[in-house]
Parts: C-alpha cells; structure tokens; sequence
C-alpha cells in the first residue's frame, strides 16, 4: 500500500504554490513543531472549511467522527490539528475558540491581513492529551466571530485538518486520562468559553473511583482587559486625563472547589497581531497569538471531597490588587479536568490533612506624582498555595499528595511627559510543584518578564511608536500522560504606526530566539528576524526542524500597512 502524503507536505506545498504566484505574505508564531512519530502511520481528515465574513454568532459546528484505518480507535500514539487561513482586505485580529466535546482544546487568534495578495499561515497543534475526545464521535465547534462593515472587509479562509497516527511497537499509544471533564458553557451552538465577571461556576459530579484530577485553564484578557497590564491603580485614576483605564494591572486566575482555593495562575501577557502596533507583529507574530499557553492545577487534593457521589461546585473567576479585588469587562476563561480512575469500582476515601491557601493573593500598591505630572506606580503582589491529602483508592492504594505554588509578580509603570510617554515593566515568576507519594507529576516553573515603551509623537493619537521586550520562559510537567518540556524564548520588536485619512502607515521589526527541549529528547532551535514584512535570517536546528531551510519569498519593497490597532490605557485611534 503506498504511503500516505502527510498534512504538513500538503500544507508546505500548497504554501509554496502561493508564493510562485503571488507576493502573498506568510505570517507565523514561533513555535516547537509537534514530536509527533514521523515515521508512523498517519489518516488525515478534513474537520471544517469555512470561510468567516459576518461571523458573529455563527460558528462552525460539524460532526467529527474518529477514523478505523489507522488501528484501534483511540490507540493513536498522537493526534494534531492543522489549521490554515488566508485573507485579504482590511480586517481586525479576531480571538478562535476550537470546541470538542465541550472542552475547549485550542485557543488562537488571526493575524491583521494586507490588502492585495494578502497573507497565509498554518499552524499545527498538538492535542494528544485530548485523544480521550477524540475517540469517540461528537461536536466540533471553531467560534471566530468576524465582522464586515465600512472599512472592514478581509473574510477569514480557514481550513482545518485533524491527524491521527497510528501507535505500533516502535509508538505505543499515548498515555491518557480515563475521563474529560469539561468546565465551560457546556453549549453546542458556540465557542465553549465563558465571559467573567460575574464568576462563573458550574456543578460537577466525578465518578467515585477518581483517584487523580488534573484541571486545565484557558484564560484571556478581552475588551478593556486586553491590555490589562497597562492599567491604573485607582488610586491614581484622578491624577490622569479621563478615559484612563482603572482596576490596577495585577491579574490572577482563580480556581475554586467549592468555594476553596484549589489553585491559581498568574497569566502570561499574550499581545494580539492588532495590539498597540501591528506593524511589529508582522509576518511573525508575538508569542502565543497563535496558541495561547494554558494553566494547571492538581486538583487531586480534594479528591477525598469529590468521591462522595454527590455534585460540586467548581468556580473560575479573575481577581485584581484592588481593595475589592474586581476587574473590569472583561476575560475568556474555561477549563477542563483530566479524571482518572482507580481500577477498583469501590469509592475512593480518604482526607486532606492541610490546607493553607489565603482567598486572595497579597498585594502591595506603591506611586508617586512628580511636581511635572509625571505618574509612577509600582504594583507587586505575591501567592503562596500549600495542600496535602492522604488518599486511599478502593483497591487500597495509599497516595499522599501535596501540592504548592509560589508565584511572585511586580510591575512597573511610568506616564510621562503629560502621559504621552508610558513605559510598563512586568516580572512574573514562579513555581508549581504537586508530587504524589513523593513522585513530581505537575511541574511548572515560570518566568515571563515583559517590557514596553510607549511613545504618542503628538495629543493628537495620529501618529505613534512603541518597543518591545517580551519572554517566555517555561518548565513543564502540566501532567502525568504527558512529557516534561522546557522553552525559552525571548522576542524584540519595534514598530511605527501613523493614522491617515488616506489610510494607515507604519513600520515594524521583530526579533526571535526559541528553543525546546523534552525528556523525550526532542530538540529545536530557531533564530529568525524580519524587518519591514520581510524575513532577514532564518536558523532552525534540532531534532524537530524541517530537514531543509523554509524557502522564503523574495524580498518585497515595503508599501505600508493597511491595517488597525488597539491602544493600551483606554487610548483610542482618531477615526477620519
């Protein structure tokens, strides 16, 4: 039987066939390709193809089914999804919700297109961990709400594949959880996630025998939360022009387990291709527009309290440094729990023997307002979580747990020169350990220092420039079925932007150095830079790069941008 073509030769192709025709602009995030097994039997098939214009409330909802040539199903020794969009025209980034089950499997966002050829991308993810979904038929949701309008007028091409391959020998099947759990809408006409404030929460009964719970987290800021690490403590609000943007920049995602904290996230500050200046954002993107990370906490903790046959509430929500800690409109948040089973039906008891973990993270808010007007504020804060229990399944196995997280974040911001100036600099740190009879199986140690200076060149808002210093640092165990990994990546970039009745200009440089590497022995590096759209080096290296250089477009004369940005500190664009 002849083999069979992998996706990524076909997406690679059919990228290259754009390019001999057209100046199309391939946008990208760097990113580690799947350790997926190259070797391995692979059975592609289409989940959805849609092109999203007028897209608000009305997502993609298909019916995905799970092959039978590629072995037993669900023995897969990974699954991928392969996304791939084109556009042209003048258009928003725009946030995809990926539904499956009622879980929410991959959260991305849309690179800002380019009038005339446009641009493409393809990203590839993977979501083996999910293969328990994807065992069985169900609903596949992609929400990505678009909007066509005077001025806006690119539609989203978007095609996407699922890959399954084959376990054998040489590639058992993927270590997986016994039952997923979703904590989301539970909706099947739409994206999964939901909108806080208000908190949300949800009732969820386990089965009895649980003995290991691990919850997932998706969380993002939205609306006047996008840019929330560029807000204002209030207690400064008065001493700034109106319009500026309150609730202080401090954020931490919360999960609680019937009303007690299990555990946190303080989050990564994933800036969109449309944020402040989109001119730096591409044809690469900043990290994680394309796959926003995601959180963990052990909830195997409460598993004594959750093995009673009886519902429990579970509840996310998204607390600030202020006196009432709330926030403002809004965030996208969901979860998912990763539930195994004892292979005895009897209940599993046992109790939790320590507990220490405050409602709310300490923080510390600090500033002063110079004789010129200058505003400088400082806001820290800082979380220590520590849970025990002793667990005993039904067949007798005894499992002491503990789990703990030390976070620290401190951030730092300067309104200068009458607020035309705005420098934030962002350090979030920390660490998550949960071990089980002694043995690490959550590990997270984090490290995501952001800088940015931003500059208005006049009161106007016409015309204005920002850099960028943004980093990615991550030792990841997030489960026990899947591979401990470690990535550090650090990003530059540099961007003009100028508001035009005659439409908008601007220019833009972007700088990455990326490397993973796995307790499987996966490796990849990659070094890669443009300037002014076009790509100026191109290094990759390790065991996962491509056995050949990407073959890039020829250099293109830099026309402009015909794009839209978004402004942190309630600035808004002058509309002409």
């Amino acid at each position: 039987m002849r083999a069979q073509q992998s996706i990524f030769s076909f997406l690679v192709a059919f990228i290259f066939a754009w390019l001999a025709n057209a100046a199309v602009l391939v946008d990208f995030q760097v990113a580690q390709p799947p350790p997926v097994p190259k070797d391995a039997k692979q059975c592609t098939v289409q989940v959805l193809k849609r092109d999203f214009a007028f897209s608000f409330g009305s997502a993609e909802v298909v019916q995905l089914e799970p092959p039978t040539d590629c072995g037993p199903v669900g023995s897969w020794a990974a699954v991928t999804l392969n996304f791939t969009v084109t556009i042209n025209g003048t258009q928003f980034d725009r946030l995809g919700i990926f539904t499956f089950q009622n879980v929410e499997i991959w959260r991305t966002s849309t690179p800002e297109p380019t009038r005339g050829d446009g641009i493409i991308w393809t990203y590839i993810k993977d979501v083996t961990r999910y293969a328990p979904l994807f065992a069985k038929p169900g609903t596949f949701i992609l929400q990505l709400d678009n909007l066509i309008q005077t001025g806006l007028d690119g539609i989203y091409s978007t095609v996407l594949h699922a890959t399954y391959y084959a376990s054998s020998p040489a590639h058992p099947p993927a270590k997986k959880a016994d039952l997923l759990v979703p904590i989301s809408n539970l909706r099947n006409d739409t994206g999964n996630d939901v909108s806080v404030p208000p908190t949300f929460s949800i009732n969820v009964t386990l089965p009895r025998n649980s003995i290991q719970v691990f919850a997932e987290l998706y969380a993002s800021g939205n609306g006047n939360e996008e840019f929330w690490y560029f807000n204002t403590a209030n207690q400064f609000l008065p001493d700034l022009p109106p319009g500026f943007l309150g609730q202080g920049p401090f954020r931490e995602v919360r999960l609680l387990v019937d009303g007690q904290v299990a555990g946190v996230a303080f989050p990564y500050a994933t800036i969109f291709t449309g944020g402040i200046v989109p001119t730096a954002w591409r044809p690469i993107t900043s990290y994680g527009a394309l796959d926003l990370p995601t959180y963990f906490v052990d909830v195997t903790p409460f598993v004594p309290l959750l093995t009673d046959g009886k519902p429990h509430n579970f509840s996310l929500d998204v607390t600030s440094a202020e006196n009432d800690h709330t926030i403002l409109q809004n965030w996208f948040l969901s979860g998912v729990l990763q539930v195994f089973t004892d292979k005895s039906s009897r209940p599993t008891t046992g109790k939790i023997t320590q507990y220490s973990a405050d409602p709310f993270s300490k923080t510390n808010t600090v500033g002063s307002v110079g004789a010129n007007g200058d505003v400088n504020i400082t806001v820290s804060a800082s979380r220590k979580i520590h849970i025990e229990s002793t667990i005993i399944s039904g067949s007798g196995h005894v499992n002491h747990v503990v789990f703990s997280q030390d976070l620290q974040y401190k951030n730092v911001q300067n309104l200068l020169d009458n607020t035309l100036i705005q420098n934030v600099l962002q350090t979030t740190s920390g660490s998550v350990l949960s071990t089980h009879n002694g043995v690490p199986v959550v590990i997270d140690q984090f490290s995501y220092p952001l800088g940015i200076n931003f500059t208005e060149f006049d009161p106007s808002g016409n015309s204005f420039a920002s850099t960028f210093d943004h980093s990615y640092n991550r030792d990841l165990l997030p489960l026990p079925t899947v591979v401990r990994s470690k990535i550090v990546e650090r990003q530059t970039a540099s961007g003009f932007f100028l508001v035009s009745p005659n439409g908008n200009t601007g220019n833009g440089t972007n700088s990455n150095v990326f490397s993973y590497s796995d307790l499987a022995g996966n490796t990849y590096s990659r070094t890669v830079n443009a300037v002014l759209n076009n790509i100026t080096l191109d290094k990759q290296s390790g065991s996962l790069a491509p056995a050949s250089a990407p073959r890039q477009a020829p250099l293109q004369p830099f026309t402009g941008f015909s794009g839209n940005a978004r402004l942190p500190s309630g600035r808004r664009i002058p509309s002409h």
